[in-house]
């Protein structure tokens, strides 16, 4: 009962100059670079506002030991968060979108979706070489079955170590753990000043990247009319199209950390394209295709683009994945 009186009573007061509205957050420091910007956005758009950050430790910053696909896959990184979004300890939450299951919880939604950060993946090395110039069998760091499947079907020679941590302790794994190489997602890396670390940006013929990569989801309680209209603000219909579609692809292939599948959309003269991908955790056997239409349809675009790979063979692949994650 405590709850439902807190939500309902959000949603019946405006909010007044001097309320406070709390965000919760990751603690790591890509999160809380992350949540920092969405709490300097709103406080330019309501100076009148206090805005204060909640971290909030989530079952994946505690489990760094194992992959994220042996573990529960996504949910493991927000769970908790939406949790305190839903008891009213917190007005909002600042997630990497990618992180985000295909499924919301009931009661809530996502209130904005920013403008979009470079979405491709890059690869920093200890020599300074590109994929194609790496020796034979060189030690490649990541835990993404997304990455170490693109990685293998371009280059099946290479040895995939699994990498976990906060972007500072990947990083230092380069020598710690004698890799030739690690794949991490551009915007992270671009976010906290480290670009000039980048040794390649890996083109999306090579590694296409996750749904949702580089975009902020803002989730907020629905319905919630105090909250609301304060974070739409934020919100960048074009990037909110393409994510969108990407999401409906991802969410009919029922997709999470536990099988490699991709998809990335972008708008332009030619309206919305969205290329999604479904591959063997070897690289052996990868499905790939691409659909184009209006953005104002990019949701079913995104359904379509699902259907076509599933008949291309991909429900067999997903199944044999699925069947052997349990």
């Amino acid at each position: 009962m405590h709850r439902v009186q807190r939500i309902e009573l959000c949603r019946v007061w405006p909010l007044m100059a001097g309320d406070t509205i709390t965000i919760g957050t990751r603690g790591s420091q890509l999160a809380l670079w992350q949540a920092n910007w969405v709490k300097d956005a709103i406080s330019n758009h309501h100076p009148d506002l206090t805005v204060e950050l909640n971290v909030i430790k989530t079952r994946g910053d505690k489990i760094l030991d194992v992959p994220l696909a042996k573990v529960g896959g996504k949910g493991l990184f927000v769970k908790e968060i939406e949790e305190a979004l839903l008891d009213g300890r917190i007005d909002l939450a600042v997630h990497s979108m990618k992180d985000m299951p295909a499924d919301i919880p009931d009661g809530l939604c996502i209130g904005a979706i920013p403008e979009r950060e470079e979405p491709r993946d890059i690869l920093i090395t200890r020599n300074g070489l590109p994929l194609g110039r790496l020796k034979q069998e060189a030690r490649v760091g990541t835990s993404s079955l997304r990455r170490s499947a693109q990685l293998l079907h371009v280059r099946p020679d290479i040895t995939i170590v699994p990498l976990r941590g906060n972007l500072d302790t990947r990083l230092k794994k380069l020598k710690s753990e004698s890799l030739d190489a690690i794949v991490l997602a551009a915007a992270g890396i671009r976010r906290l000043g480290l670009a000039n670390r980048i040794t390649q940006i890996l083109d999306e013929s090579v590694m296409l990247p996750a749904v949702g990569q580089g975009a902020l989801c803002i989730e907020i309680r629905e319905k919630d009319t105090r909250i609301a209209p304060v974070v739409a603000a934020l919100d960048d219909l074009p990037t909110r199209q393409v994510v969108m579609g990407e999401r409906a692809f991802l969410n009919r292939l029922e997709g999470g950390c536990q099988v490699p599948i991709a998809g990335h959309g972008h708008i332009d003269e030619k309206g919305y394209t969205l290329t999604g991908l479904v591959c063997d955790v070897d690289g052996s056997h990868q499905i790939k295709q691409s659909r184009t239409g209006p953005e104002t349809r990019s949701k079913q675009i995104g359904l379509e683009l699902a259907e076509a790979l599933l008949a291309m063979g991909a429900g067999e692949i997903l199944e044999r994945l699925n069947a052997d994650a349990q």
